[in-house]
């Protein structure tokens, strides 16, 4: 406030990846209370880990944001990396503002959005590298960094108030093997300028030094794949073009040809190429011809490093892909790291193949990763550069944005604010501090259906999972009466004594329709209720279960 009247102020809302790995959603808000105008930067998705079933793909909630649509400027994308773009698809159509995005980036997305029928709806900007635009009333920048894919950027974001710096994913790798450098020179103009605040990567903050550049893996690799017998497989992320370069280099020096396996590392591939990467590389071979050379003259190159059941390399675990086989004394390579909260899948999807008879060989055994995100010492490297007033960690569970802001403040940074999704952090004017919270959680991909995880479909389907389901058809008459026996469906219930629990519950009926008073008796609901409350205390006497349990009731 000054002098009795309201001031403009400029927000930060993280939707999404702030307390966890994945699913970024950011906003930025500059205006009068209430008449804000936003910015978003990055709408991603993660990948369930099983644990719901029918589930695999996870997105951040818009609905804060919906509400206030006619206010959203355009949404801003750092780079092409599922948890930084994959929900666009998903949740254009509630957002509908314009999209933009460097060329590598603009093109995933355009197919992205082709796919879901959005083509000629969703405007994409593309923007160069290095490029200055407006969104309504923010000035951007992109700064470009380094990170396991092209394009990636930074984002200089200047308002009345300052300069904000969204670092987005990024790392110090001073050789990337496709793409520039990290523009040091920009960053180092940016923080001589100075910067309000600097929202900053936190994913390796806990790793003291950065273990090596993407350039430094192609004699490792290059080694390890020589010292392979049979076929070799590499697990790696699709999106990592320069690791695909990398991996197809190593290969050739061995004598062997590289296969695609995987319809995501199909569509990078044609994407790099479209934009200008891997010109130097060789045509890879396409997986329906797998079977043609020498097995020990071939390398799969595969998705499924995080074990996420429906990509390649796990249908290739179960003996379930139709053109690619793994067997005794086949080796496969993990040129990946794993992803908080992924070790369950991927220790599952290890354990099989090595079940297998084949070798697995990971970043524990031998160096064929290196990380994309800035280790401990790139942080500092970068704290130096940029001087910020404010620091907001992101991107990290809790224990790493705590950790960030740490170091942050060892670095000199004045002021620091951990914020979790759902957190309303206001940058300026006054010192930076959390001002309330926002409507924040997460919506699932169920079949064709987008719904909320916290759905009744969902809680029914989790109920049924671990409790069974029955379904009890009793037919009654005229005075309230069981005419015959009932008939009753399980699922995950029952194992056997079919014929007693039969009984059971036909007692258990019978008697709960004595207790319904003769009034209630024409009450359809009631009768359900009632039945279904005797039904679920039979299983739970005799099975120690809750069963989902619905009643099919038939009067004649």
């Amino acid at each position: 406030m000054s002098g009795g009247s309201l001031e403009e102020e400029l927000l930060y809302v993280p939707l999404g990846g702030a307390g966890e790995i994945g699913m970024n959603f950011n906003l930025y808000g500059l205006g009068l209370p209430g008449e804000h105008r936003w910015m978003a930067v990055d709408l991603g998705i993660t990948f369930a880990n099983g644990a719901i079933p029918g589930v695999e793909v996870i997105l951040p909630d818009p609905a804060f944001l919906e509400e206030m649509s006619d206010r959203l400027d355009g949404l801003v994308l750092t780079h092409g990396h599922e948890d930084h773009l994959g929900a666009v698809a998903y949740l254009w159509d509630r957002l509908k503002c314009p999209i933009y995005a460097t060329p590598f980036t603009a093109s995933i997305v355009r197919r992205k959005l082709a796919e879901a029928g959005l083509a000629d709806e969703a405007p994409v900007t593309g923007v160069p590298l290095g490029g200055r635009f407006q969104v309504g009333p923010f000035d951007l920048e992109l700064i470009t960094v380094t990170h396991s894919i092209p394009e990636p950027n930074s984002l200089a974001i200047r308002t009345p108030h300052g300069v904000v710096l969204h670092t987005a994913d990024w790392k110090f790798d001073p050789g990337p093997v496709v793409g520039p450098t990290a523009d040091e020179a920009a960053l180092k103009r940016l923080g001589d300028e100075g910067v309000l605040a600097m929202m900053c990567d936190s994913t390796n903050v806990f790793v003291p030094e950065s273990k090596g550049s993407e350039a430094d893996l192609l004699e490792s690799l290059t080694q390890t794949i020589g010292a392979c017998e049979n076929a070799v497989a590499v697990a790696c992320f699709a999106t990592n073009v320069a690791r695909l370069s990398t991996i197809s280099a190593a290969a050739r020096a061995n004598g062997r040809d590289v296969v695609l396996v995987g319809r995501s590392l199909t569509r990078i591939n044609q994407v790099a190429r479209e934009n200008g990467y891997l010109s130097d590389v060789p045509a890879f071979l396409d997986e329906a011809c797998a079977g043609y050379p020498p097995r020990d003259k071939l390398l799969f190159i595969c998705t499924g490093s995080q074990g996420e059941p429906r990509a390649a390399l796990a249908r290739i675990a179960a003996g379930e892909h139709k053109n690619v086989a793994l067997e005794k004394g086949d080796t496969v390579i993990f040129s990946s790291k794993i992803i908080p909260g992924n070790e369950i899948l991927i220790g599952r999807l290890q354990n099989q193949l090595i079940r297998r008879g084949v070798e697995v060989i990971t970043e524990n055994d031998s160096f064929v990763h290196v990380s994309g995100h800035p280790a401990r010492d790139e942080l500092i490297r970068m704290y130096g550069f940029i001087r910020p007033r404010i620091c907001v960690p992101l991107h990290g569970e809790l224990r790493h944005l705590e950790e960030n802001a740490r170091l942050a403040r060892e670095c000199g940074v004045p002021e620091t604010v951990v914020a979790e999704n759902g957190s309303m952090v206001r940058l300026a004017p006054g010192e930076a501090a959390i001002a309330g919270e926002v409507p924040s959680g997460r919506l699932v991909q169920e079949g064709r259906r987008i719904v909320s995880m916290d759905s009744e479909l969902l809680r029914g389907r989790n109920k049924a999972l671990y409790n069974g389901s029955a379904v009890v058809t009793a037919v009654i008459d005229g005075e309230g009466y069981l005419v015959g026996q009932a008939q009753i469906a399980t699922t995950g219930l029952i194992d056997g004594d079919w014929e007693e629990m039969t009984a059971l519950v036909n007692t258990a009926l019978a008697d709960a329709l004595d207790d319904i008073p003769k009034r209630d008796l024409g009450d359809d609901g009631r009768v359900r209720h009632e039945l279904r409350v005797a039904v679920r205390r039979v299983f739970r006497q005799e099975l120690g279960k809750k069963p989902v349990t619905a009643i099919h009731l038939v009067r004649v």
